[in-house]
């Protein structure tokens, strides 16, 4: 019964200020007669008969198959760039300039290049997900690898944990705390690179399908866009959240411990 009521507490806490917002909404835009910003009552209608149809099919799963896809290659690419950056230093020093001119690139700036050599298809859009949710991955890999407890370290080594033995059972345990908060903002990212890859020559996607309500001055239909948008990155937080929990319970046990004795 308990856990019940503190699931339900959560649940009420994890969704009290969304409603409250929404609530804010519908009150503040009931008697709107702008026509940028229509009542929420026409928005949620046109959010029915925009997304309840074919349109699930033709651009929200496009969308998330290409989100899913451009996250998971950025989380292989920025760990494993990651893992080699944080335990070689010499590499580190070697590949530390180039990557900081990467990094500093903005990934929308990209897409015009991308489109040269490997066209306006779902590769474009991928590989500007990847190249712009790798960086929060890369570097924060890097640093979990490079803080490993020399003990830690110095006990593996006693045992003959060397390569993959080691890298599975020293260094990405290690540093997966900072490993999953670099997933984290990674997430947010490419989300975010999702949408904006999709507003250049594209056929399909909801970054796509925004833009076309945009341009017909369909203003509900883009206004039901956008809130698809913020569920969806809602309901993907809550995902990672259950992932997170999960991956780190036994960090998350070892610091309670660590309160407990001091």
């Amino acid at each position: 019964m308990r856990t019940v009521l503190r699931g339900a507490g959560r649940l009420g806490y994890l969704l009290g200020l969304p409603a409250v917002l929404l609530t804010l909404w519908w009150v503040s835009t009931a008697s709107s007669t702008d026509f940028y910003f229509p009542p929420l009552r026409t928005i949620l209608s046109a959010f029915g008969e925009t997304w309840f149809s074919a349109r699930i099919v033709d651009d929200v799963l496009p969308s998330v198959a290409r989100l899913a896809a451009g996250y998971l290659g950025a989380v292989a690419l920025g760990v494993t760039i990651g893992v080699l950056l944080g335990s070689s230093r010499r590499v580190r020093l070697l590949a530390e300039p180039v990557l900081e001119f990467f990094r500093a690139v903005p990934p929308p700036v990209l897409i015009p290049v991308l489109m040269l050599f490997v066209g306006i298809g779902d590769t474009m859009k991928i590989t500007v997900i990847v190249i712009g949710s790798m960086w929060p991955v890369l570097l924060n890999t890097a640093e979990g690898v490079r803080a490993i407890d020399e003990v830690l370290a110095d006990t593996a080594r006693s045992y003959g944990l060397t390569g993959a033995a080691r890298l599975r059972r020293l260094v990405l345990p290690a540093a997966s705390p900072q490993i999953v908060t670099g997933m984290r903002q990674a997430l947010s990212i490419s989300i975010i690179l999702m949408v904006i890859s999709e507003m250049f020559a594209s056929s399909s996607g909801l970054g796509y399908t925004i833009v076309q309500f945009q341009r017909g001055f369909e203003i509900p239909e883009m206004w039901s866009g956008i809130l698809l948008l913020g569920l969806l990155g809602f309901l993907l937080s809550l995902l990672f959240g259950r992932f997170e929990a999960r991956a780190l319970r036994w960090y998350r046990g070892w610091r309670q411990a660590q309160k407990g004795k001091s």
